[in-house]
């Protein structure tokens, strides 16, 4: 068996791609710098996987010829997704990657980088134990160089058991939790090598507030800036080093504003510390609104000059401070506004928390659009690519430590916990969209002195200003915490005290169930379910007529309390319940609601120069079916309305007070508006063309924002698009995108109300995610749509799609296609060429059709579909001449 080490594209330059708007993600908590010494290599690709227990899979003979190869992220498993109540597997699970180590690589430092392994897990590399590890949210790092045969097959063997164990967090089983562990290696893992004398890793470490970089900042004003520097180098090797430290601090556009150097001596088998300061006159400050991020370079040179180890971090200048009865201020400013945002799990249709990192960006750039300026990671640290997306995209965050209603006496769960706060505050520190640490764990009765010590360990981690952390105002400990979780009702019950130093925020909000076994509420709606549902839960979440924590009482708070997040922007999966949790602004497959246009609703009218924030925007949530109410609801941010029924139709007014309190932009609803039988008289009459809603938004008197809506008509064809927020498919193996199919009528207006099933086919250089043992394909419509995931290969090239109706007739919609492009990956892929060529291409099972139709094939449907709608004439014509 031939192993090679496949050099697929590039590696990343040294400054983002900003003109392609292609977001980059961070490897091991660092951007790769050209020419430093340090390289980074995705081992991401071809994993052979074993589901169950395997005695003697950590030796490196062990025969795992037979097993199934995927490449990682990884969840174990394709769901469906109505994935709760425990479905999902539970237990023991081998990963084997079998791989030779290019040449070039011997004699450098090598360290192997697991973003996440869910539940328990061991790492053996040739049949040795490395490490050991419990929780599945944190890094795993170890240090390979010594364990590595440059003479042959090497063997990496990771067991992993994602059962119900209490000796760690979250620690509570399953089947009573709300969200879903699943399992696997499902975040990256990265190949690190670097020169023997490097910038150490702090998560590998182990040092209170030390180990790689450590980028914090002292006085910082719109005038000057203090920009604090603490690094770690070591030396491996057994002389004493002798060279500088250099920074070098760029603005976007590529131009310097700091530089600095430090000498430093390093012994023999010793690390150092070295502690600096940059100053940088009239800062771009990082806020949601502009999130300007900085590029530091940092390099170790010799006494020669020659660099020999080196990276780029992201860096947004920023303080902040909460101040009690003043409220929250951002960069020495009064932040003058709530900040609403929502909680966010990380798991996806399909494939549960196996997501890649490009869905990462997608999710926190439809956030972001939807006017959000803050997340909280629930209940656990999420990937490192999101935060890299939150700093990116202007976007605060709430780090969670794992944790939910359970506590353990036990002092090794404990410890444990205090472990996880250490290593996430490390993992984290350097991002500027860190707005707060929730170190305790959520919805717990944990005892006094476990929460003076989270609090503890983060102010020993992060001893520096704008370093701030969060507990539940009823939970013991409390009063540790300069910052309360609590509703605004509790802060306007007069049998509450409220402490005037102490700033409150809400960290979930939302929900209004009937009991918490049933879960039924307003806010819990399947986008499936339509119009009247999807329009009860926008206005529960804006503003609805009974008392509950909404948009409008957080933005008629006092200063003191300065926002809260929704509980949910996603649908997700519960273990405790039967039911996926449908209060999503989203569904699993993030395809919005009516819900998510109303928080659009919220954002700046004003375009900036962002990715996504802001702009004038107006919707119809209104579907002009032969069900629709008579009322038409619309959202937008704009200064006036205008809503016109049909062409020469009745124009109706709304015009905003501005005067009002409470949120940016009500909920408009245009009463009496709709009639079906107006449609069907002007249909009668042939002018189906002259049938619509048309909503326009004005400013300053100028219409600068327009939406229609046009009842859909006889269903003639399948539309495809892809969901990706502009970014590329990297052909790595492990990216995927969302494509959407939808039943429409000729002119492209998706038919909301059909019960179809869509098969879809795909050639060329992708995979279909999932096959029909979980309703993934052939898909059931639902609302209009029905979504797939195409993931990539590890070859660039064409993917063709092709969608079609399950069970076709002369009479059925024509089938649909797309093609997309994959671009080459990132980083070198480390996998084994055979073990690649078994990763399978299809979830189709056998008996069905995996061939996409031909152009040939699909031109004969078009012209069937246009002889079928000249016979059909005559049938029309008779049913009117009857009277019909």
């Amino acid at each position: 068996m031939k192993i090679k080490l496949f050099i697929i594209a590039l590696l990343l330059q040294a400054l983002p791609l900003w003109a392609a708007h292609q977001p980059e993600f961070s490897t091991a908590g660092f951007f790769r710098l050209e020419d430093s010494g340090r390289e980074v290599y995705s081992m991401n690709p071809a994993w052979r996987f074993h589901k169950g227990a395997a005695d003697g899979a950590d030796a490196k003979e062990f025969n795992d010829k037979d097993w199934t190869v995927v490449s990682l992220p990884n969840g174990i498993e394709y769901l469906p997704t109505e994935a709760s109540g425990c479905i999902n597997y539970q237990g023991e699970v081998w990963y084997r990657k079998h791989f030779t180590p290019d040449a070039s690589l011997k004699g450098k430092t090598l360290f192997l980088h697991f973003e996440a392994i869910m539940g328990k897990s061991k790492v053996f590399v040739n049949g040795k134990l490395l490490t050991e590890h419990f929780g599945g949210y944190l890094p795993v790092v170890l240090d390979v160089t010594d364990a590595l045969d440059w003479n042959g097959d090497n063997v990496i063997a990771v067991w992993a058991d994602n059962s119900d164990d209490p000796s760690y967090p979250p620690g509570k089983a399953q089947d009573v939790l709300d969200y879903t562990y699943f399992g696997g290696i499902y975040r990256d893992c990265w190949l690190i090598a670097h020169n023997n004398v490097f910038i150490t890793d702090p998560n590998y470490e182990n040092e209170i507030a030390g180990g790689g970089l450590f980028v914090s900042f002292g006085k910082v004003s719109d005038a000057l800036a203090e920009v604090q520097l603490k690094i770690q180098v070591r030396n491996a090797t057994k002389k004493s080093f002798t060279g500088v430290v250099e920074y070098t601090l760029l603005q976007p556009d590529g131009t310097q504003v700091a530089y600095l150097n430090d000498k430093i001596q390093v012994k023999g088998g010793k690390a150092i510390t070295s502690s600096d300061k940059l100053l940088v006159k009239q800062p771009m400050l990082w806020t949601p609104s502009t999130p300007t991020l900085y590029n530091l370079l940092v390099r170790i040179l010799d006494k020669d000059g020659n660099v020999v180890d080196g990276y780029r971090r992201r860096v947004g200048i920023r303080s902040i401070e909460f101040k009690g009865k003043d409220g929250f201020w951002l960069n020495g400013k009064p932040y003058g506004k709530p900040l609403i945002g929502a909680n966010r799990h990380q798991d996806f249709a399909v494939v549960g928390n196996a997501v890649a990192n490009s869905i990462h960006w997608r999710d926190a750039k439809k956030l972001k659009a939807a006017g959000m300026e803050i997340i909280r990671n629930a209940h656990c640290p999420q990937d490192p690519a999101f935060m890299d997306a939150c700093d990116e995209l202007g976007l605060f965050v709430i780090v969670n430590t794992p944790g939910w209603q359970f506590w353990n006496d036990a002092p090794e769960f404990a410890e444990r916990v205090y472990s996880d706060i250490r290593n996430v505050v490390r993992r984290d520190r350097n991002h500027p969209c860190v707005w707060l640490w929730e170190p305790i764990l959520n919805e717990t009765w944990y005892p006094a002195d476990f929460a003076k010590n989270t609090r503890d360990i983060v102010d020993a981690e992060y001893p520096y200003p704008y370093c701030y952390s969060g507990s539940d105002s009823e939970a013991r400990g409390h009063e540790n915490f300069p910052v309360y979780f609590a509703h605004p009702a509790n802060m306007q019950d007069a049998s509450k005290e409220i402490d005037l130093t102490k700033t409150y925020f809400t960290r979930e909000w939302g929900d209004n169930v009937d009991d918490w076994s049933s879960h039924n509420s307003p806010s819990r709606v399947a986008r499936n379910w339509g119009e009247q549902p999807m329009r009860i839960q926008a206005e529960h979440y804006a503003s609805p007529s009974y008392p509950v924590t909404s948009y409008d009482v957080l933005y008629q708070q006092q200063l003191q309390h300065v926002g809260g997040c929704l509980w949910h922007s996603f649908d997700h999966q519960r273990g405790y319940h039967p039911d996926p949790f449908y209060g999503g602004l989203m569904d699993v497959f993030r395809q919005p609601k009516y819900s998510y246009y109303m928080f659009m609703a919220q954002r700046p009218a004003v375009k900036n120069d962002q990715l996504a924030g802001s702009g004038p925007m107006v919707y119809i949530a209104h579907e002009m079916t032969p069900f629709s109410g008579k009322d038409v609801t619309v959202y937008s941010n704009c200064d006036e309305v205008r809503l016109t029924f049909n062409k020469d139709g009745k124009t109706y007014t709304y015009k905003k007070d501005k005067k009002r309190s409470g949120m940016p932009s009500p909920v408009i609803t245009f009463p009496d508006v709709y009639d079906f039988m107006v449609d069907k008289a002007l249909s009668r009459a042939r002018k189906q063309d002259d049938v619509y809603l048309l909503a326009e938004g004005l400013i300053d008197g100028k219409v600068v924002a327009t939406h229609k809506v046009v009842p859909a008509r006889r269903p003639e064809k399948i539309l495809l698009w892809v969901d990706n927020e502009g970014t590329d498919l990297k052909a790595d193996g492990s990216d995927f995108v969302t494509v959407v199919a939808a039943v429409a009528d000729k002119q492209g207006n998706i038919k909301r109300l059909n019960n179809y099933n869509i098969r879809f086919s795909i050639e060329g250089e992708g995979r279909i995610l999932g096959g029909p043992d979980i309703l993934a394909n052939p898909a059931p419509v639902k609302w209009g749509t029905a979504p797939i995931l195409v993931q990539s290969t590890l070859k660039p090239g064409k993917i063709r799609i092709t969608a079609s109706v399950l069970f076709e007739g002369s009479q059925m919609p024509v089938s649909g296609e797309l093609v997309l492009e994959s671009k080459p990956a990132a980083f070198p892929l480390v996998y084994n060429a055979e073990d690649a060529s078994r990763i399978p291409l299809s979830s189709v099972s056998a008996g069905q059709s995996a061939t996409s139709k031909t152009d040939a094939e699909r031109e004969v449907e078009r012209l069937r579909k246009e002889l079928n709608t000249l016979k059909l004439k005559e049938v029309e014509r008779q049913q009117s001449d009857f009277g019909e």
